[in-house]
Order: C-alpha cells, then sequence, then structure tokens
C-alpha cells in the first residue's frame, strides 16, 4: 500500500496501528538463512520503462482552459475530472480551510441545477462523483457509464459559469465541513497533530502553514460575500484544466468541449495565482503537543524540503521510502522489530513551492519516548553519514515504481496521476518523467540529499502525548503573516433559474460495448479450486488464496485467532526470515498480506506480471510453511494490543466494534475478528500452529489469479506451486451457525468524556448473501443509505447538516449480515441523528419505493460493481468474497440480472419484515453529558459504560445484567 502524507488531506481519521503482520514461530526447524534466497537475488525490478507511459492529447481553448484526454476503449466508463489551480494556499488572510469550504460551496447548485442535483445525475445512472482539495488545487470529478459523457461536461460548465452561491448553500456547505473537520482531525486521537500541529509548524512564511480545513473559529468567520468573491478572484478557465479518461470518441469530445465552454469569458479581474516569497531556514525548536484520549505516544521531527519541480525530489522520495516504507525500512527494522515503536512514517509531502519530511514514530505501550526519539535520532544520522546498500535502494526505486503501475492500471488512475503533476509541475509530462528520474537515483543521490536536508540544527523535534490539545502546545514560535486578502466581488450573484426556465441536461448518447472478462475454472488433485480471469491489459497482477473458516472458526475465547494466524503467516517459514519474505516482495515491486473475516483467511499478492511467479512462490511458502517464531508472535501480539488500545480511544472504530457482540450475542459473529486486548494475550504460538494445521486445507482452498495475466498462465502457475500441497487430516467442518440470537439489550452508550465527536450506529439483522431475498434488501439498504442519494444522507447532511456524512451498509456474509447505519456528528447532536435513524428505518418499510427511484439505485450499486470490476485486486476481492459466503464466482456478472428482477414491492416487504426501529439495536460512543438526557426520552432502555470499562468480549459489553 502507497504511504499516505498528511499535507494534502483536508483531514486525517487517525494513523492507523498495523494491527498484524509479524510473527514467526519456530517448529524446531533448521534456523532460516540469513540471506535472501537465489529467486530473490535473481528478481526481475521493475523499470521505469516497463510502466506504461500516459498517452494523452492536449488542447488549449482561447480562454484559457485547457483540455487533456486519455482514451481508453476497454471500459465502459468514462472519467472526466475539472481541476482548478487554486488550493488553500489561497486561502484569504484570517480565512483557513476557505478554498476547501469553497470546494463544497461549487459542488451543489448552479442556474440550472437545484441543490444536489449533481449527486442525482452521477449516481442516477450508475455513476460516482467527488471533490478534494489540497495545497495547490481543488478538484471535482466524476465516472459514469460512457455515454453520459456530455452530461458531465455540461454540469461542469454550469458549475464554472453559473454557479448559485446563496445562503443556504453556503450556511449548509459551513456546517457540513465543521462536522467532517470534528470527524477527521477532532475526534481520532492523533488528528489534532497530523492537520494542525505539524502543518503550523512545518511553515514559517508561506501559506501552506494553515491546514487544508481550516479550523472552527476561521470557519465561523467567513462570510456569504467572501465565498462570492473568492469566486470571481479564482475560479475561471484559465486557472482550469479538464481532463476526460475513458471510452470516448475524440471528435465528438472536442465538439462538446467547444459547445460547453468555449464561450466562458476568462476572470475579469484575474488576480495571480503565484505564490510569492520562499520559506527560510527552519529554526531548531521543540514542540511538545498534547491531545485528548491518546492512547500511545509519538514522536518524530519535521524537517523542509523543496517544491516539486526541485531536481532532488527524485532522490527525497527514495530516501523517505528507505527510511520509513516497508518492513525493510530503516525504522521499522530499529524501532518495530525491537519492540520500541508500534508504527513508523517518513512521511514526504512536496507542493508545488515547498514540502515537507516528517519522520515518526508511534510509540508501543510503556517505551520511554525519550529512548525512543534517541533511537529515531540515530538512523537519521546514520543515513545522512553512510551510503545506503544496492538492495535498499533497488527496494525502494521498486516500490515506488509499482505504486506508479498500480495507479496507472484504471484510465481514472491515470488521469488522477497527470491532474497531480500538471498542478504540480506546470507539465503533464512530468508523471513520465518523475519515473524517469527514480530509476536513476544513485546511492551518491540518497546521501548527498540525506546530508543536505536532514540537518539537526534546521528541524523541529515533535512530541506529542495525552493532554487537553490546547494549540498553544504546538504554537509556533514565528508570527503568523498577513496573507493576500481577496477584493469584493462585483458580479451580480446568480439566481436558481425558475423551473420552468431552466435548461435541462443532454441526454445520454450511444453506449460503447466492451467485452467482458471470462472466468476460467478448474479443481486441482488435492481439492484446490483455482480462478482466473484477465482483467486488463496493464502488467499487474493480483494472486489470493481463500481458505474457508476464517474468525468464525475461532476457539471459544480466543478471538483473534484466525487472523492473526494469517496476519504472522509472513513472518517466517522453514527457510525464510521476516526481513527476508519482505525483502523478496519489496525488490519484486509487490505486497504480501494475510488477514482473516467473520468467513474466510484470504492471503494476497500484488506485483507486477514479470514478477508474478516468483511472488507466488513466496505466498506458497507462507501458507504451507508459516512458522510462527516465538519472538515474531510476541512482537506482533504487542502491536496488535497497541492497536486496540488505539481504537478504543476512536468513537468510529469503536462503536462499530462494540455493536457485533449486542447483534450476534456470543455466536461466532459476535467476535471481534481482530481480537481483544484479552484475547490476544491468551493466545500462544501452539494455537496459531493448531489453527493453521487444522484449517489451512488444500479441499478448503481456493486460488484467484486476476489482473494482467492469461488464465492458462495464471492456472499453470497455481498447479505448479500448490498441486503437490497435502495436509494431515481430513477437511474440517464449517461452522453451521454464525449469527446466533442478539441480546435483549438494545440501547447503549459508551461514554468517552472529551470526544470531539459522537459516533452513532443502529443495526438490524438482515439476511445472508445466500438468501433469496437479499437483492431485495440490498436494494432497500440502497434506498435508505448509499451514496449521496440515499435517505441517510439527505435528511442528516443535505437538510441538516449534521454530519460530513450518513449512510448505510449490507454486507455480505455466508450467514445472517448486519445492516447498519452510521454518522458521526457532535455530540450535542448525537441523539437527533440516532432519532433519524430510527425515524427512517420506519419509513423504509411503510412508505411505498417508487419503481423510478428503485431503478436509479440499482443502477447505482450495478455501476459500483463494474467499476469494481475494472482493477485486477477489486475484481479478486468479489471473487473471494462470493467463494467465502459459498456462492459460485459467475455471481459475480449474476447479480446485475438479479437486481433488475427485483419490484419494489419485494423490496419495501423486506424492509419492513427486517429494518424497523422495535428491531434496531443502537450504540453511541462519545462525550455522554452532553446528549444523555435527551436520548433517555428517545431510548428509555439505554445502558451508560464508561469507555474504560466496555468489555468486548461480552454480549452485554460488561453492562451489569
Amino acid at each position: 500500500m502507497k504511504p499516505v502524507c498528511f499535507l494534502i488531506r483536508a483531514g486525517v481519521a487517525a494513523i492507523a496501528l498495523a494491527s498484524g503482520g509479524a510473527g514467526q514461530a519456530s517448529n524446531g526447524e533448521k534456523s532460516a538463512p540469513s540471506t535472501p534466497t537465489t529467486s530473490a537475488v535473481k528478481a526481475a525490478l521493475p523499470a521505469a520503462s516497463e510502466v506504461p507511459p500516459i498517452q494523452y492529447q492536449e488542447r488549449i481553448l482561447k480562454n484559457g482552459l485547457r483540455v487533456l484526454s486519455l482514451r481508453d476503449v476497454t471500459t465502459p466508463n468514462v472519467s472526466v475530472s475539472m481541476w482548478y489551480e487554486v488550493g488553500s494556499k489561497h486561502d484569504p488572510d484570517k480565512r483557513s480551510g476557505f478554498a476547501h469550504l469553497f470546494e463544497h460551496i461549487l459542488s451543489r447548485k448552479t442556474v440550472n441545477m437545484p441543490y444536489n442535483m449533481i449527486n442525482r445525475l452521477t449516481e442516477d445512472v450508475g455513476g460516482v462523483r467527488n471533490a478534494s482539495t489540497s495545497f495547490d488545487r481543488t478538484n471535482y470529478y466524476e465516472t459514469v457509464p460512457a455515454q453520459y459523457l456530455e452530461t458531465m461536461l455540461w454540469t461542469h460548465a454550469e458549475r464554472m459559469a453559473r454557479p448559485v452561491i446563496d445562503k443556504e448553500v453556503f450556511e449548509t456547505e459551513r456546517n457540513v465541513v465543521k462536522e467532517e473537520l470534528r470527524q477527521r482531525v477532532l475526534a481520532p486521537p492523533y488528528g489534532r497533530l497530523y492537520n494542525f500541529a505539524m502543518t503550523e509548524n512545518g511553515f514559517d512564511v508561506l501559506p501552506h502553514r494553515r491546514p487544508v480545513i481550516g479550523n472552527i473559529a476561521d470557519l465561523d468567520a467567513a462570510t456569504l460575500e467572501d465565498a462570492r468573491a473568492f469566486h470571481e478572484a479564482y475560479y475561471g478557465p484559465d486557472t482550469a484544466t479538464l481532463i476526460v479518461s475513458g471510452n470516448f470518441d475524440e471528435a465528438r469530445l472536442q465538439a462538446f468541449v467547444d459547445r460547453y465552454f468555449a464561450a466562458i469569458p476568462k476572470r475579469a479581474k484575474p488576480i495571480s495565482l503565484a505564490i510569492n516569497g520562499s520559506e527560510p531556514p527552519m529554526a531548531p525548536r521543540r514542540i511538545n503537543a498534547t491531545g485528548p484520549n491518546l492512547p500511545l505516544p509519538l514522536v518524530g521531527a519535521i524537517y523542509k524540503v523543496p517544491g516539486a519541480s526541485h531536481p532532488d525530489r527524485e532522490a527525497l522520495e527514495v530516501m523517505a521510502a528507505i527510511l520509513g516504507r516497508g518492513e525493510t525500512s530503516r525504522l521499522y527494522r530499529t524501532l518495530v522489530r525491537t519492540g520500541k515503536a508500534s508504527r513508523i512514517d517518513a512521511d514526504l509531502d512536496v507542493t508545488e513551492e515547498a514540502g515537507v519530511l516528517a519522520p515518526i514514530v508511534v510509540l508501543s505501550d510503556g517505551q520511554d519516548i525519550e529512548t525512543v526519539a534517541g533511537a529515531l535520532d540515530a538512523e537519521l544520522k546514520t543515513i545522512a553519514t553512510v551510503e545506503v546498500s544496492n538492495a535498499e535502494l533497488g527496494e525502494a526505486r521498486s516500490q515506488l515504481l509499482s505504486d506508479a503501475l498500480e495507479e496507472r492500471e484504471t484510465f481514472s488512475g491515470r488521469a488522477f496521476e497527470l491532474g497531480e503533476a500538471l498542478v504540480l509541475t506546470g507539465d503533464p509530462k512530468a508523471a513520465d518523467k518523475r519515473l524517469a528520474a527514480i530509476a536513476k537515483v544513485t546511492k551518491a543521490d540518497v546521501l548527498r540529499v540525506a546530508k543536505r536536508y536532514l540537518d539537526p540544527a534546521a528541524r523541529v523535534e515533535v512530541r506529542y502525548t495525552n493532554g487537553d490539545g490546547n494549540p498553544a502546545s504546538w504554537a509556533n514560535p514565528v508570527p503568523m503573516p498577513t496573507f493576500a486578502i481577496v477584493p469584493a466581488a462585483q458580479g451580480i450573484a446568480n439566481q436558481l433559474a425558475a423551473e420552468g426556465a431552466r435548461q435541462a441536461p443532454p441526454g445520454p448518447g450511444p453506449a460503447p460495448v466492451v467485452a467482458v472478462p471470462k472466468i476460467a475454472e478448474t479443481r486441482l488433485g488435492n481439492g484446490v479450486r483455482v480462478v482466473a480471469i484477465k482483467t486488463g491489459p496493464v502488467p499487474l497482477a493480483t494472486m489470493s488464496v481463500v481458505i474457508a473458516g476464517g474468525a468464525s472458526a475461532d476457539p471459544e475465547g480466543k478471538a483473534g485467532t484466525a487472523r492473526f494466524a494469517a496476519n504472522l503467516a509472513t513472518k517466517g517459514t522453514a527457510t525464510r526470515t521476516a526481513e527476508q519474505i519482505a525483502a523478496i516482495m519489496e525488490r519484486l515491486g509487490g505486497s504480501i498480506a494475510g488477514g482473516a473475516g467473520p468467513d474466510g483467511t484470504t492471503f494476497s499478492i500484488t506485483v507486477p506480471t514479470v514478477n508474478l511467479a516468483q511472488a507466488a512462490e513466496v505466498l506458497s511458502d507462507v501458507i504451507r510453511n508459516a512458522s510462527y517464531p516465538p519472538a515474531e508472535f510476541d512482537l506482533e501480539r504487542k502491536r496488535a494490543v497497541d492497536q486496540i488500545q488505539v481504537t478504543m480511544k476512536d468513537p468510529g472504530p469503536l462503536a462499530n466494534m462494540a455493536m457485533l457482540p449486542m447483534l450476534y450475542g456470543a455466536a461466532p459473529y459476535g467476535r471481534q475478528s481482530g481480537g481483544t486486548a484479552r484475547s490476544l494475550n491468551t493466545l500462544s504460538r501452539a494455537d496459531l500452529v493448531a489453527y493453521r494445521q487444522r484449517w489451512w486445507h488444500p479441499a478448503n482452498s481456493s486460488v484467484i489469479v486476476t489482473g494482467g495475466v492469461d488464465p492458462g498462465t495464471g492456472t499453470a502457475l497455481v498447479k505448479k506451486l500448490f498441486g503437490d500441497w497435502q495436509a494431515v487430516g481430513a477437511t474440517p467442518e464449517i461452522p453451521k451457525v454464525r449469527a446466533g440470537q442478539g441480546k435483549a439489550m438494545r440501547t447503549v452508550v459508551i461514554d468517552l468524556p472529551g470526544a470531539g465527536q459522537a459516533a452513532v450506529i443502529a443495526a438490524v439483522r438482515g439476511v445472508s448473501r445466500s438468501d433469496a431475498e437479499y437483492p431485495s434488501l440490498l436494494l432497500a439498504n440502497a434506498v435508505l443509505g448509499v451514496g449521496s442519494n440515499g435517505r441517510l444522507f439527505t435528511e442528516v447532511r443535505s437538510k441538516r447538516a449534521l454530519s460530513y456524512g450518513a449512510y448505510s451498509v449490507l454486507p455480505a456474509r455466508a450467514d445472517t449480515a448486519m445492516l447498519s447505519a452510521s454518522a458521526q456528528t457532535k455530540n450535542e447532536t448525537a441523539t437527533d441523528v440516532a432519532e433519524i435513524f430510527l425515524n427512517e428505518f420506519k419509513r423504509l418499510g411503510k412508505e411505498p419505493i417508487d419503481g423510478d427511484a428503485l431503478d436509479k439505485r440499482k443502477a447505482y450499486i450495478k455501476g459500483s460493481y463494474v467499476r469494481q470490476m475494472e482493477t485486477g485486486g477489486g475484481f479478486n476481492a468479489i471473487i473471494a468474497g462470493l467463494i467465502q459466503q459459498g456462492l459460485d464466482p459467475s455471481e459475480a456478472f449474476a447479480l446485475a440480472g438479479r437486481l433488475d428482477a427485483v419490484k419494489p414491492e419485494a423490496a419495501n416487504a423486506a424492509a419492513a419484515r427486517l429494518v424497523t426501529p422495535e428491531n434496531a439495536w443502537l450504540v453511541i460512543v462519545g462525550d455522554s453529558a452532553k446528549f444523555i438526557d435527551k436520548l433517555r426520552v428517545l431510548r428509555p432502555d439505554v445502558v451508560v459504560i464508561p469507555a474504560n470499562k466496555v468489555d468486548l468480549e461480552s454480549p452485554t459489553l460488561g453492562a451489569a445484567g
């Protein structure tokens, strides 16, 4: 998985500590070799030339609009995105977060589109839309069936030329953004650090010092007039790039561009987009920042680095990967593998003008913060004084090039890579140039940039510990500069046209015909099932092994066994150590992971196709020979327990975990797949060995190969590596009853004082994936809360601005699944959201579902499936899920027909039977003092449990009775 940098996000939910992955054990076998195996040494390294270049056409209109087009006839879809070179660095003085707020505003209403019509135009035809803001840009994007290209272009022209910026839109979206800030920044344990403290101290004089998402005070100070002025000053065709990718006719596209965009004038009084000035050298200092409900301390450092066009950028990327990317990285080996840290990162993020490198370490429980800081400093000193090894250099370059290969697997991924390169450098070819430069980085380059930029006399040392979260604890001593002020708007404000006077959006054009991939299936002599599908031409492949059982087969009182056994399997075999496995996969430019859910255990690799055979050999070795060395077992159990500590302080994840035992009682589905601190501490290495020997059986397993590999080649490889797999003992019997019965206790509040937001979940028992009623309930759930057109989103966000988002989900399960509605909101409105959920549950079964509305929900679900099947990993996950749920892989193509056959009456009937307030369980996690009295009126049966007293292994969550 690619690392996530903190600067480009409008908010960071939390640091997600790795919950597994490490742990070997020795069965008394010979010790593993100290050097990688021959196959690893001879691995083919991905080269920049092996990553397909991005092919595109470019045109610039007279009004300055740049148009980039990327044609791909293998997809039935098209992606349309508009990139404005306007980001949070252009926020007016004392208006931090304004570009992001305006992103929300521009997505809502125009002269010819009423509020949220854009959501209906995309989702109702099977598409999806969103928008995002970074320091350098704001983009608005949709992916829809290709026949709706013209419709999407029309919506972008509307938003560029005819937006309606009125009080309704402004107030609603400001409140939504404030809830987004609470959800992403104030509620998660590490949110304040990443969003506030790091940006505040990563810059001194540039406007990047302010957080992309802003702060509550600046958002409250903003006015409607500010929004109109911001649009006039910065938004126009001369600040925008239109990128279209997917299945379209080039001539037809350009005709549409002329029709809808050529007449839009440039900005009347253009303001320069240039950000003047540069960052001074960083003055050394330390910040001792605090945050509430922080489970584990964090240490780190912040270094200034140059902007995206600087020639040192690629060497810095390689250096950051060597420091903190993967299990062979310097910081992982020194800090995680020694038990000092639960997580490490070396975040490198660059903007057009400047950047930041931030190595960080989340401590393991009980570790001394200054000891860990000293170990971090020692590694930073070493990389700045001694050349890295050839192996480290090769692994880092392979990882970065493979990232690009993965990004370019889809037409929309290629468009995004092109767009980001353009706004960062002004050159759309920069994406390909960057890969060529990465391939040429040398050991000397890495040493040079480390010496230049990792200067201990020019950095901010970071300490983050539990406390009140007072901003004074991370204040930058350099006074905040005064930034640009946008002149007042001069034009006449647009108004929504009367219904009869509105221009209707253009309808669909001809739909392209695209071949559907064919599934090849066979069964080996030992019972292993093989499923192979070539999903695209990009030379990237995914292979997964699915083993029945999963967390539902965890022994009583030992929740987490299946997942821990899978996570730790990659940490050692009879012939390979954990570091050797990681080194081989990183050198191959691939990834390997194991995990377990309620219905099965899954292992997967993703790797360039040229290296599939070598990576698959490692996968086979891991599954057949996992040895669980004691040292790895102890280390990774400690890390998993640390992760649980983080989860128990985060309202959203904690609410989800608490719902399981309430809904399923002591049945297998009621257990925590990842275990609890208590259950993990009862596990032994022998438990994992016993689980593996019993459940990881060839007749219990399926191997799925997808991506840019021929089915025949994939099947032959599976036969070679798994055909002689033999297991001792009979095939284990999968538990027949996994869902059990729920508890009578229906309403629980988990009190988390100081929580920045409350998480609200209401849930009912649904049906299994194989149940004949599943398609009907799936569609009823889509009406209730799937996407931005679901009733929950409409009622909670669009009408009342109580949350950043409100949704419902019906996961596919082999036994009875849980249908749940969830949202996060400020503590004071938790009961309001809960009441809306329960009212909408009641409405779903009582109010007839309109046939046209149901058809639109069908289109949305089918469109989501099609998009997921366009990547090898996505298609692989669908097939893996179906197999775990006891269904044939062909069901991946059959679902669309089953949905089409559902009548509105059937969806209503399923909802009326299952989705009712009386059937619902309710969990709220938050600062209960701010909502409990109101909740007791709504649900008199409420039980309050302090967060530090919650027992996730108990159906009553530790409550008396």
